[in-house]
Parts: C-alpha cells; sequence; structure tokens
C-alpha cells in the first residue's frame, strides 16, 4: 500500500472534484508553490495512484440512448 501524506490527499481530493483545474489553480488550493505542486502531481501519476483523466458524457444530451 502506498503511503500518502496530507498534500498528497489534498491534490487528490481537489483533482477528483475537477480535473480540469489549472496546475496554478490547484497550488493555491492545496498551499503550495505551482513548481512543488507539479512535482507531487507527476509523482502521483509515475507511481500509478492517478491513472489517467478522463470526460464522462451525458449520451442523453446527444440524443444517445443506452447502449447494451
Amino acid at each position: 500500500m502506498i503511503e500518502l501524506d496530507r498534500l498528497d490527499r489534498k491534490i487528490l481530493c481537489e483533482l477528483e472534484r475537477d480535473a480540469h483545474l489549472t496546475n496554478i489553480k490547484l497550488a493555491e488550493r492545496v498551499g503550495l508553490s505551482p513548481s512543488a505542486c507539479l512535482r507531487r502531481v507527476q509523482e502521483l501519476e509515475r507511481i500509478g495512484v492517478i491513472r489517467g483523466y478522463k470526460a464522462v458524457i451525458d449520451r442523453s444530451l446527444l440524443g444517445i440512448g443506452l447502449t447494451v
């Protein structure tokens, strides 16, 4: 199991809420400098804690029904 400190957990929480945050805005929200925040995010990606980013699409707005 990977041990995360308080700042790493805050970064993950903010990215779960909004993965579109710029690094500068994310750094402000978690109380880090942009360079320190970017290093932490890159490390979380490198070790596999952050596996990717995705878009969640509302298919009903596109007229696409249930696909089975």
